[in-house]
């Protein structure tokens, strides 16, 4: 059999190399302590003061943010309300504006109307007046012819024509 003395195992190492590995493992871990540690601290240490600064100015932003958008809305609905109330002011003077075209639209309607029977009258009486000159002036020839003589009296024919006249009026207002 052979020895177990002489065989290196995990339950006997040989001594020489295990001063040599704890030696190297006492360095490193020093250097690692004393130089590469605290760096890392450090840069951990800035990182989580950099993180919590942009988190605080990030919530400073955001609550900024809330309030201009708070003042912006209510600009907003301030800004609609009074846009509505022109629209309404607006749409009330228009109104009152087409009541007073149509208005005044009425009333010269009415000033045309009554002026143009003021004339219409006037021209109906002008014209009464030649035809009954012109129906004189023909019935007068007329009457002369049958009797074979010109008349010449015309006021009594103007008078026998104006009581003609008078009759025919009466009879077609009645």
């Amino acid at each position: 059999m052979r020895r177990y003395d002489s065989i290196m195992g995990p339950l006997k190492p040989n001594l020489i190399e295990l001063i040599v590995g704890l030696i190297t493992f006492f360095a490193v871990f020093t250097v690692l302590a004393k130089v590469l540690l605290p760096r890392i601290d450090m840069t951990l240490a800035e990182r989580e003061e950099v993180t919590a600064g942009t988190f605080e100015r990030a919530e400073a932003v955001q609550v900024e943010a809330k309030r201009v958008r708070t003042a912006y809305q209510a600009e907003l609905s301030a800004a609609r309300h009074e846009a509505a109330r022109i629209r309404q002011a607006a749409h009330e003077e228009g109104l009152a504006l087409v009541a007073a075209v149509r208005s005044e639209g009425q009333k010269a309607r009415e000033d045309m109307i009554a002026a143009a029977s003021v004339q219409l009258e006037a021209d109906r009486v002008i014209a009464e007046a030649e035809l009954r000159e012109h129906v004189l002036g023909l019935a007068t020839e007329l009457a002369g012819r049958i009797l074979g003589e010109p008349l010449t009296d015309m006021d009594r024919a103007r008078a026998v024509a104006d009581a003609f006249f008078a009759d025919a009026e009466a009879d077609t207002t009645s």
